[in-house]
């Protein structure tokens, strides 16, 4: 199927130039364009309208989840007919395998895997692998890990058709090879059931069931299911069921690795005995010994990863089946503000490897464990043949691959112009900051404020809610998902102020954003480079009553820059809008759930009302699984600072017995924010810990009444 582009708007301004020029280069097969293109100009509909024109499977890089979330909303509706996919990290928490020498310690592998995104990153694989040409998938860092082969995850698809000879059994054995696990209680995704001759599959990458109806050793009927009433919607002829897992492989090829792993086992055991390390060599004995039986007992074991090399059948040292494995040889590869997607792409490789060189040295994993690992940035490149690079502050590196070429996008269909920036003093700043938030909420416009740290955010925002404000904070702690929502929130007007640290500073498409506040604008750096500011005044120029503010006690070079290009980029929009008779209008777009369905604007505009009929301003916004959120009543904190020592456990003490279901929940958020928060810390003990207590708190939950207040 063709890309078929949806839109209400035509190309305009310096789009269509932009467009054919790109459109251009892509056909003509040049390796290396860049696209730069200010806040507002409508990138993405022109990476939509290349995409269109090229006609081929495009994989769009962002370098964080929200940002990667926004565009897979926006693609899918420019592509509604097509097949739009998200693929990033899903894990929620994730502490990584590590031994630290200097202490004799070691930390075992944790994580939690959130369901929703698992089931997205295998619709993406799936789409990939079925022939389909029309697909575009929108990505974080994460497709440059390791995953399984995709000739085997294509080998142990399962094709099935009405009067195809297959008995029930046979069936089932090769939904069991392809992951499948039987479930005949609640249908989950990646089970199936059975009642007698009819077989219920839970598919693993679609909310959807397939029933499959035998009469004898034949296929009868293949009906499509509703999930959630389990009711037939279409009988089908035929149906291809992808695997349950992205890690999957061929009993023939795990036979031949299990052999192999033997082998490097007695050879590295070997080599510690023979240097005297007799410690290491038994730990590593007894450790990939006891792996081995657990494969060939449970098909699995913990750390399965680290033996990837063999199930894939690589040489030492060769890179790891990825994300890109799975395209067509000729995808198009876009890489979104790469001023910052680049460098953490070079980034990754690095880190891998410094935590994996003490396991092997230490007798904790084979060397093998070294090629699991994510991909160079070298070997990147040589997967992506095509690449435009899409930024409203390219880097060197980016002008340079281009040979200096650039396609220029800086004027606004819209005619909006550039904010105006205001330079303030640091003095007074947080009063001078409240009346301008003030100045906002009366005429419904929001205010995005950056600061330097985590804590100085968390604690802006606690400051503004005392006030009466409706605010919220956004950081790499808060969950992939909760920034979604936070952001949601923002747009419907639940939330009049969003102070963030590093997210609120690339892409975000926030049209009823008209103050962007930057505390401490002086202190140069990364947060305050040139390229930061530039990206950061872009937040507000979506707006017809833009303004930046900086607070700051000087005006430094990167803020120069930052004032005399926005200076620049405004008589260029004031120049085209005389020249075309164009008078600016604000951005009037649709407010869409970034993973899911359009919102319903008079739901939300009812439910703010009847909150300021309450004498409120409209929804608080309350976190679920946000480090240093403080989530336990303050009565049942007291209680617990008073009776027991501060260094006890929370699921440990008594007052937990006296909870009820909401402060039981409550306290659990808290745990998992905490435990994520050590995590990020590298405190892997306290992580343990919190995670123990997290465990007993949700044990308790499980037990009580759901309907207990």
């Amino acid at each position: 199927m063709d890309f078929i582009l949806h839109s209400d708007y035509q190309p305009t301004g310096d789009q269509p130039e932009a467009i054919k020029e790109l459109s251009d280069g892509v056909a003509a097969g040049t390796p290396y364009q860049v696209l730069l293109g200010v806040t507002g100009s409508g990138k993405t509909f022109t990476m939509a309208n290349v995409i269109a024109r090229a006609q081929r499977p495009t994989l769009v890089l962002s370098h964080n989840k929200t940002l990667a979330a926004q565009l897979y909303s926006e693609f899918k509706s420019f592509f509604p007919e097509n097949s739009v996919h998200y693929f990033v990290s899903y894990y929620d928490y994730y502490q990584p395998e590590a031994y630290i020498p200097s202490s004799d310690k070691y930390i075992e592998k944790d994580l939690m895997i959130n369901d929703e995104i698992d089931r997205l990153r295998l619709a993406t694989t799936t789409a990939l692998l079925s022939g389909r040409r029309d697909i575009v998938v929108v990505s974080s860092v994460s497709c440059l890990y390791g995953m399984g082969n995709p000739e085997d995850f294509g080998q142990n698809m399962i094709h099935i058709a009405c009067g195809m000879n297959v008995g029930r059994d046979s069936f089932l054995r090769t939904l069991v090879s392809a992951l499948y696990s039987r479930n005949e209680v609640t249908p989950e995704r990646g089970t199936f059931r059975v009642k007698g001759d009819t077989v219920d599959v839970s598919l693993a990458y679609e909310e959807i069931m397939v029933r499959v109806i035998f009469w004898g050793n034949e296929i009868e009927t293949i009906q499509v299911l509703d999930p959630v009433s389990q009711l037939p919607q279409e009988n089908v002829e035929e149906f291809n069921i992808f695997p349950a897992n992205i890690f999957v492989t061929s009993k023939t090829r795990m036979a031949q690795a299990l052999a192999q792993i033997e082998l490097d086992l007695g050879t590295e055991v070997g080599m510690f005995n023979k240097e005297g390390k007799l410690a290491e060599a038994k730990r590593l004995q007894e450790r990939v010994t006891y792996d081995i039986e657990m494969i060939r007992e449970m098909g699995y074991c913990s750390g399965i990863e680290n033996y990837s090399r063999y199930f894939d059948g690589r040489s030492p040292g060769t890179r790891p089946f990825c994300l890109l494995d799975y395209f067509p040889k000729d995808f198009l590869t876009i890489i979104d503000e790469s001023h910052v997607t680049i460098p953490q792409i070079r980034a990754m490789y690095g880190g891998d490897q410094s935590r994996k060189a003490n396991l092997i040295n230490y007798g904790f994993r084979l060397q093998a464990a070294a090629d699991n690992r994510p991909l160079r940035f070298e070997e990147f490149e040589s997967l992506t043949h095509q690449t435009i690079y899409v930024s409203a502050t390219p880097d060197d590196y980016e002008l340079n691959k281009a040979e200096g070429v650039v396609t220029e996008q800086i004027i606004r269909p819209t005619g909006l112009l550039d904010p105006v920036i205001s330079v303030r003093p640091s003095k007074g700043q947080i009063d001078d900051l409240i009346e301008e938030i003030q100045k906002r909420i009366e005429i419904g416009e929001r205010t995005l404020v950056s600061t330097l740290t985590k804590r100085m955010a968390e604690e802006l925002a606690a400051y503004l809610a005392k006030l009466d404000i409706n605010c919220a904070y956004m950081h790499s702690d808060v969950e992939t998902m909760d920034r979604i929502k936070i952001l949601d929130d923002l747009r419907a007007g639940a939330i009049d102020v969003l102070i963030g640290v590093n997210l609120l500073r690339e892409g975000l498409d926030l049209p009823e954003v008209s103050l962007m506040a930057i505390i401490d604008a002086d202190k140069e750096g990364f947060l305050r480079s040139h390229r930061s500011l530039t990206q950061m005044a872009g937040r507000a120029a979506r707006n017809l009553n833009g303004l930046v503010i900086m607070y700051a006690d000087k005006i430094t070079d990167s803020m120069q820059r930052t004032i005399d290009e926005t200076e620049r980029r405004r008589t260029a929009q004031l120049k085209y809008n005389e020249e075309h008779g164009i008078t600016p209008q604000a951005i009037i777009k649709a407010r869409n759930l970034i993973i899911g369905k359009e919102v319903d604007e008079a739901d939300i505009d009812n439910e703010n009302r009847q909150a300021r009929s309450r004498g409120g301003k409209g929804k608080k916004y309350e976190y679920t699984h946000t480090a240093g959120k403080q989530m336990l009543p303050d009565d049942i904190l007291r209680q617990c600072e008073a009776e027991f020592s501060p260094n006890a456990g929370l699921a440990a003490d008594p007052v937990v017995k006296y909870m009820s279901r909401d402060d039981l929940q409550k306290a659990a958020d808290r745990l998992r924010a905490d435990m994520v928060a050590a995590a990020k810390k590298m405190d892997f003990l306290e992580a343990a810990q919190l995670r123990d207590q997290l465990l007993e708190i949700e044990a308790r939950l499980a037990k009580t009444n759901p309907t207990a207040k």
